[in-house]
């Protein structure tokens, strides 16, 4: 059984001459419920989230022998989001990667996001396999055609994605396979490892690279824009709103090119990498947060027979 280490060494000074030490990842989930439970939104319930960070730790045992700070940040990062990490939904997931803790949201969690704002009518992603019929144009008049055979033959060779907004809009794209494995190779300098999704959930990677390229030129709203950044980023730190928490990127980021945003007063849509994006939000006065190391999440008097 693994215990804390690194940052998380930081917490257990205070906890000198007790017999309350936080050994494992429960323990320190436990220990820290309160200051998780002050950070989380209304409607996401911090005992389901302790028993799905549980389920996850047991479920992956190499959790345990990564920092204790990266893996209690991407649990944060999944429940402001309203995405349950390593549950069968698929909506994202806590990858271990060279002893830490990388928070990756799938695609289901992507449709998830987009779909709370209110602004896409439908949106979905799928795989198709060679007995299918699949056709589909470019240009002026674009369309996709798609019907499944009733028994899938081999592994997909393509995979495709397409959104409908609420107000008319639309828009797909469309991967080959060859295609997914040339961005795999280009941009995931994680896929390598027995733990990345890549290797445990490849056709759901597949989907989500498609569905991101098909999602480049939607309109995205600010807060939507640094909800998607938070993907497959590496924290070890945490506050009541994580967007602002400093990242560390596994994997390489492509170039990123001009996507739309909507002003809400206006109407108007304007072009603006997400970059410029977080600039603009960085310009903003912003409520003071502060931002929680190791140390400051248990206090002496809330461990029983700690100094005083």
């Amino acid at each position: 059984m693994g215990t804390t280490d690194t940052k998380g060494n930081e917490v257990l000074k205070k906890l000198n001459g007790t017999n309350n030490k936080p050994k494992t990842l429960e323990g320190w989930l436990q220990a820290m419920r309160p200051q998780l439970e002050k950070a989380l939104p209304k409607h996401v319930s911090p005992d389901r989230i302790l028993r799905i960070a549980m389920t996850a730790i047991r479920t992956t045992p190499k959790l345990r022998d990564c920092d204790t700070m990266s893996f209690l940040a991407a649990v944060m990062q999944s429940a402001q989001l309203g995405l349950e990490p390593n549950t069968p939904l698929g909506e994202a997931y806590l990858i271990p990667y060279k002893r830490k803790i990388q928070f990756q949201i799938g695609y289901k969690g992507i449709i998830a996001l987009c779909q709370n704002t209110g602004q896409y009518q439908s949106i979905y992603a799928h795989m198709v396999y060679k007995n299918d019929k699949f056709e589909y144009q470019l240009g002026l008049h674009k369309d996709l055609i798609h019907v499944p055979a009733e028994e899938p033959e081999g592994e997909p060779i393509y995979y495709y994605a397409v959104y409908h907004l609420m107000n008319g809009g639309s828009d797909f794209a469309v991967w080959s396979r060859n295609k997914v494995e040339k961005h795999k190779e280009q941009y995931s300098k994680s896929a390598q490892y027995d733990s990345s999704s890549w290797q445990t959930a490849y056709d759901s990677m597949a989907l989500k690279s498609v569905l991101k390229s098909a999602l480049k030129y939607a309109p995205k709203s600010i807060e939507l824009a640094n909800k998607l950044a938070m993907d497959e980023t590496i924290k070890t730190e945490i506050a009541p709103n994580m967007e602002e928490v400093s990242a560390e990127y596994i994997d390489i980021i492509e170039e990123e090119k001009p996507v739309e945003t909507v002003d809400k007063k206006t109407g108007e849509i304007t072009g603006a990498t997400h970059e410029e994006l977080k600039k603009e939000m960085n310009e903003k006065p912003k409520k003071e947060h502060k931002v929680s190391k190791a140390e400051d999440f248990i206090n002496d008097e809330d461990i029983p027979g700690a100094r005083k």
